[in-house]
């Protein structure tokens, strides 16, 4: 496999707090999923904060920016086990980056008032890195 992009993006948990009081921007920014998810749990902000780095950090990592992948074109995911997974619609990925398959890996964290995403695009062995 060859190292397509990398990305990685901070976001603060107490502004997402702030933020997170309006349902305009929620579902501006969120996919239901990432909306039911944040507020199954006591914080909420520490979730949502989480997913809206992820979202940056998957931007970074192919060089499109956020503006042209749009913040309701990819969202993460927790799997049953909790494993978060970047999922994107359709026509993103990975078609515009390298021929053939693609794997997308993203790890997030939060601490305090910063959550944190980074993100890793892998290609084939024939891929061009970006």
């Amino acid at each position: 496999m060859v190292i397509l992009g990398i990305g990685v993006d901070l976001c603060s948990v107490r502004r997402m707090a702030r933020f997170s009081q309006n349902p305009k921007f929620l579902a501006r920014v969120f996919v239901e999923e990432e909306r039911r998810y944040a507020f199954s749990h006591k914080d909420p902000a520490r979730h949502l904060a989480a997913s809206f780095a992820a979202k940056e950090a998957f931007a970074k990592a192919g060089r499109w920016g956020l503006a042209k992948v749009g913040l309701l074109r990819v969202w993460l995911h927790r799997t049953p086990e909790g494993i978060p997974e970047i999922r994107w619609a359709e026509g993103i990925l990975p078609g515009e980056l390298a021929p053939g398959p693609c794997r997308v890996l993203v790890s997030v964290s939060h601490e305090e008032d910063m959550a944190v995403a980074v993100v890793l695009l892998e290609g084939g062995g024939n891929a061009s890195p970006i």
